[in-house]
């Protein structure tokens, strides 16, 4: 099995958040795994379902968790 690159593993996530968030944690292990040695991944807020400074800081806060440190372009 080839590995994702990091916008396949970014396009998983955003299908998953439309979904419910159906199987997050693996995208996230999986984008963790793309991201490798860095841990931190550039997010569109445009593609969240929730789209405003609750939605971004819990997303933040979620993926923080699991090792992975999302930013938000300015």
């Amino acid at each position: 099995m080839s590995a994702l690159t990091i916008e396949q593993a970014l396009e998983n996530i955003y299908t998953s958040l439309e979904n419910d968030n159906l199987d997050i944690d693996l995208h996230i292990d999986a984008l963790k795994a793309a991201l490798l040695p860095n841990n931190f991944v550039k997010v569109d807020p445009e593609r969240l379902a929730q789209n405003n400074r609750q939605g971004r800081k819990m997303m933040e806060s979620y993926f923080k968790k699991r090792g992975v440190v999302v930013q938000f372009p300015k």
